[in-house]
């Protein structure tokens, strides 16, 4: 998830970098630097691993007053690692030439500029998209020596999400800051300013605040903040913000839940970070401690979770299937533990838990291994139970999820089991490396794709009042997609108290079709993903003959579906394997404003806890 700071002003900037990066630990545990300007020459430290790493290297740093010149503008990060593994020379900043950078998010068409960077002559001592942009912008600053100028030019050229932070050593009193899908934020001081990717990185030194959006440029001085989009400048206010520490917390949102929903781009591209490579077309799953051997021994997968684990579980069967071309079983916990269940050593045995606490989960792993089998878990927290027991551990990065309905969890944990099935893909030869580069970079574009995805949220809270009334939901799905209908069925069910139902489209004529009349609301998610598309498409007809009410989710829809659905809610051309993810956004948006609407306790439902520690 990564965090940037920045300052400019009289004081010496390292300690208020260091002070920024402290409240933003959370977003990168793998490495941290800063970079400031002094006597005409960057100063830069970075470190591998915790903040208290960095920290513990400045104490060797020389006091102002010895350099015989204040640092007045630095940059500071924190990083998960993106592209190129954990390690110092991958760490932020990058410096190239005039200019040093810092950057969150990720460069989609990083490949096609290395390789014209280093035909130019540019030498890279880094493995990070990052360091492209910082010769980029460089190559651009020797041209016109203004670091504006430059900066607009290469992102003319650059492709994917970002947060650019840049400094120059021949413009030492400023910062050029750029945003394109990820969180940027000016601090506005009494002669200095600030830049974090949060604002609680902010608060100990002013409330002032300016957002940058998506496509903008701003020039930060001690004394002055221009801003322009497309050339052309802009005014903005600052606004105060009046936060008190929760409301700082939940990073201004309403509830915990739509913060962690809009969280999403980032926390998919932190459980990708550093374990792919484009280029090779492979994957890296370093804290998986299975060989190629075994991976290609296994004559089956069997997968166990429960709730939403469960269905990212489905969702895990498609992905393993129909890359690795290996049968895919998948059980509740709390039923296969009691079964006699056949599984043995050819078995990869997958469980996938949020907390990694869950009772009946971990039951079926200590089964499983009596079984003989290899374990793997998907899990987001560190140290605990099953992440101790089991043989594998495959973490997300979602950060701490508050909200009781799980959201961020589960795309991550979608994530990790595409990026499983690619290294099953890869270890069984089930795939070629121009097929695996092919899937990798339809996820590398997936947060841009989710990111668009959350500028639906004021349409589907209309949608949620126009509909929040009804009692009865259905929603449908097909193939890759009918998990997505079980996991918005749930959304719904958990935090507004409505029943709804999830189904399988091919299965409406087969029972739920009698449910259907004039108050049902019956929302399908659909892509245009071939064969399904068609089929969900006849079963819509039968809905509508009955009067139901239709709410399509979909990536792109046609005339035919505008026909037919009562509301569309589309989110852009979808890969089509990454259509889970997509669509699982919209139908947590749903369900979240039908339970604002309906005035339920969203983050804490009741009757339900964060995690089922027993049976």
């Amino acid at each position: 998830m990564c965090g940037i700071v920045g300052y400019v002003g009289p004081r010496d900037a390292v300690p208020i970098l260091i002070g920024g990066l402290e409240k933003l630990e959370y977003r990168g545990y793998d490495s941290a630097g800063v970079a400031s300007c002094v006597g005409g020459e960057f100063d830069v430290y970075r470190s591998k691993g915790k903040l208290a790493n960095l920290k513990e290297s400045l104490k060797s740093r020389p006091a102002p007053a010895e350099n015989g010149s204040v640092p007045r503008v630095g940059i500071g990060h924190t990083r998960w690692a993106t592209h190129g593994r954990p390690s110092e020379t991958n760490a932020h900043p990058h410096v190239a030439g005039n200019v040093c950078v810092v950057h969150n998010g990720i460069i989609e068409n990083y490949v096609e500029l290395r390789e014209r960077l280093q035909k130019e002559g540019c030498r890279f001592a880094s493995e990070t998209d990052t360091e492209i942009a910082a010769h980029l912008i460089n190559s651009y600053f020797t041209k016109t020596g203004n670091l504006r100028d430059a900066v607009r030019d290469a992102l003319k050229e650059l492709q994917g999400s970002y947060a650019l932070v840049v400094i120059s050593k021949e413009q030492p009193d400023r910062i050029v800051i750029a945003r394109n899908a990820t969180p940027v934020i000016i601090g506005i001081g009494e002669g200095e300013n600030y830049i974090a990717s949060d604002i609680p990185a902010l608060l100990d030194h002013t409330r002032k605040m300016m957002i940058v959006e998506d496509d903008e440029i701003a020039e930060i001085t001690p004394d002055e903040v221009l801003l322009e989009k497309d050339g052309q400048a802009l005014e903005r206010e600052p606004t105060t913000i009046t936060w008190d520490p929760i409301t700082a917390e939940k990073g201004g949102f309403r509830h915990f839940m739509l913060k962690e929903i809009h969280e999403q781009p980032q926390v998919v591209t932190d459980t990708f970070r550093g374990r792919i490579d484009q280029r090779a077309g492979t994957v890296f799953l370093d804290d998986v401690v299975l060989s190629d051997s075994d991976y290609a021994s296994f004559n089956k997968v069997t997968i166990v979770a429960c709730g939403t684990a469960w269905h990212a579980g489905l969702v895990a069967k498609f992905y393993i299937e129909r890359l690795a071309k290996l049968p895919v079983e998948v059980d509740y916990g709390s039923e296969f533990r009691y079964r006699t269940p056949l599984v043995d050593d050819k078995t990869l045995f997958i469980v996938i838990s949020q907390s990694g606490e869950t009772a009946d989960t971990l039951g079926s792993l200590r089964l499983a291994k009596e079984c003989g089998s290899k374990t793997l878990a998907i899990c987001n927290v560190v140290g605990s139970t099953i992440s101790r027991e089991v043989g594998s551990v495959l973490y997300t990065h979602a950060g701490p999820e508050i909200s009781v309905a799980s959201t961020k969890a589960f795309v991550t944990q979608l994530t990790a089991a595409y990026l499983l099935a690619l290294q099953l893909a890869i270890s069984r030869k089930a795939l070629n490396s121009e097929e695996v580069a092919e899937a990798l970079q339809d996820l590398v574009h997936l947060p841009s794709v989710i990111t668009s995805a959350l500028t639906l949220d004021r349409p589907i809270e209309k949608i949620a009042k126009k509909y929040g009334r009804s009692s009865d939901w259905l929603y449908l799905g097909r193939g890759i997609l009918y998990p997505i209908a079980l996991e918005g069925a749930l959304k719904l069910k958990e935090i507004s108290y409505l029943h709804a139902e999830g189904y399988p489209a091919g299965e409406m004529k087969h029972g739920p079709i009698a449910l259907i009349d004039e108050e049902t609301p019956v929302v399908v998610a659909m892509g245009r993903d071939g064969v399904n598309y068609e089929k969900v498409m006849s079963n819509l007809r039968e809905v509508e003959s009955r009067g139901g009410r239709i709410i399509a989710i979909t990536d792109v829809a046609d005339a035919e579906l505008r026909e037919v659905a009562w509301e569309v809610v589309e989110v852009g051309p979808t890969a089509p394997l990454m259509l889970p993810m997509a669509l699982t956004v919209p139908l947590q948006l749903l369900a979240y404003h039908v339970a604002v609407y309906r005035g339920t306790d969203v983050d804490q439902p009741r009757n339900l806890a964060k995690s089922v520690t027993v049976e």
